[in-house]
């Protein structure tokens, strides 16, 4: 029995030994909550902490470091305010913004913008006076150069023309070179150009060469060999007659052939469409053998082939290249004119090249073509000779030469001579010759003209003669 009780107590007292340990465990449980809580809390205290020491300290307003509240003036630091106090003293220039002292600024601006407005308007003032002045004097001219209704224009021209034409003398511009020629100037040319001959005393042609060689000496060259004309008689160092077997024998040069780009195979070629006779070739030798037989013949046909042209074309005798000291490009000028197949040559430039032969212009190139030539040519001819004489009186003169559509001279072969007045053509030259014929034609004089007017003794049709005036007319 005593055992048994004693069980019983052991059971009960490890019970409550187990019962005290569950509470042991949940007690540490608890422990362990509270001291999370507690580090939590811990936690909270320093961010807090942390959070006023950074709110205590103030960033500058202008250079944006962190201060005290107490080291700070108004939201500025030492350093800033110090600097804040020199620019309040400090005034920006109105221009460029930048800080100067009050004495340094005059209206606002600094020195450099004072200048740098004054040279902004120097320039506009001295633009503005520049056209102003072309304008003034554009508006000048203008009104300067209107004629009045009626007035003698023609009459105006020719004296224009005419007066300073007595002054100029017989001169000749000289080419140098090693093929000279020379151009005629002065009062012969200016009859030329007004007279429109069919045979200027001396023709030539400015050519122009394209963008590929005019600034290539070997192609100004070529192409100066293809415009030069080159006959049988130049390549020739002897042209014989061999009596015995009755042929030519044509000695050829050979450098100077050589020299021209030919070769004897070329000569030969253009030999046989003379058409005069059989051709053969030993060397440098060609042999031509006439179909006929008589010496007089032989000799006759002898001139042809000397005259007979090989390269180049025809009409131009030499040619010259030189450099212009403007354009600084070469340019050909030859000694005779041949504008249409000059312009078919490779290398030249079509749009500028030039003959002095109005009438050769008038063929190739046109009326207007013909006309600009006059204008310039005569204008070309008043100037190198120092003389100042406006262009709207070539112009008239070159308007009234072409104004049916092909170039007529003024003279009594042109324009005087076919007036259609009669006392008009008869007052110029050959006075009785265009009576009688007026007279054979039964031709009338309507007294339209000047000359014819004052003939007669009328009033002429210029000035106020050339108005009508109605006067006391009833409304």
């Amino acid at each position: 029995m005593a055992k048994s009780k004693k069980a019983k107590k052991i059971k009960k007292t490890t019970k409550k030994v187990k019962k005290t340990t569950k509470k042991v465990k949940k007690t540490t449980k608890k422990v362990k909550k509270t001291t999370k809580k507690v580090k939590k809390t811990t936690k909270k205290v320093k961010k807090t902490s942390k959070k006023k020491k950074i709110q205590e300290k103030i960033k500058c307003k202008d250079c944006g470091n962190e201060f005290k509240g107490s080291e700070l003036i108004g939201g500025y630091c030492k350093e800033c305010q110090s600097k804040l106090e020199l620019i309040d003293e400090k005034i920006s220039c109105s221009e460029c913004g930048k800080l100067f002292d009050e004495n340094e600024l005059k209206e606002g601006l600094c020195k450099d913008c004072q200048i740098k407005i004054q040279k902004e308007d120097i320039k506009e003032d001295s633009e503005k006076g520049i056209i102003d002045f072309i304008l003034d004097e554009t508006i000048k001219s203008y009104e300067k150069a209107k004629i009045e209704p009626g007035e003698a224009v023609g009459i105006v021209a020719a004296q224009s023309i005419g007066e300073p034409g007595t002054q100029m003398t017989l001169k000749t511009f000289h080419y140098a070179g090693a093929a000279e020629f020379n151009v005629t100037l002065g009062l012969p040319r200016l009859i030329e150009i007004v007279d429109a001959r069919r045979n200027p005393s001396t023709p030539m042609m400015v050519v122009y060469l394209d963008e590929k060689s005019r600034f290539d000496k070997e192609n100004a060259k070529q192409i100066a060999q293809n415009v030069e004309l080159t006959r049988i008689e130049n390549i020739a160092t002897a042209i014989e007659i061999d009596l015995a077997t009755m042929q030519i024998i044509i000695k050829v040069n050979e450098e100077y052939i050589k020299g021209k780009n030919l070769r004897i195979e070329d000569i030969i070629d253009k030999l046989i469409k003379l058409k005069k006779g059989d051709i053969t070739a030993k060397g440098n030798i060609i042999f031509l053998k006439p179909k006929v037989d008589q010496l007089d013949k032989i000799q006759k046909l002898i001139e042809k082939v000397r005259d007979y042209p090989i390269k180049g074309l025809k009409g131009v005798k030499r040619v010259i290249i030189r450099k212009d000291q403007e354009l600084g490009e070469l340019i050909i000028y030859t000694d005779g004119t041949n504008l249409q197949n000059a312009l078919q040559v490779s290398g030249v430039d079509r749009v500028r090249t030039r003959s002095n032969h109005v009438r050769e212009i008038a063929q190739t190139l046109g009326i207007e073509a013909c006309r600009e030539a006059i204008i310039r040519e005569g204008m070309e001819l008043l100037e190198e000779q120092g003389l100042d004489v406006d262009i709207r009186h070539i112009m008239l003169v070159a308007d009234l030469m072409t104004r049916n559509g092909s170039i007529r001279q003024i003279g009594r072969h042109g324009i005087s001579g076919k007036k259609s007045s009669v006392l008009a053509r008869a007052s110029f030259e050959v006075t009785v010759k265009h009576l009688i014929e007026a007279s054979i034609k039964g031709a009338e004089e309507p007294l339209k003209g000047i000359t014819e007017n004052v003939i007669v003794g009328q009033i002429i049709p210029l000035g106020t003669g050339s108005i009508d005036l109605l006067i006391g007319r009833k409304k």
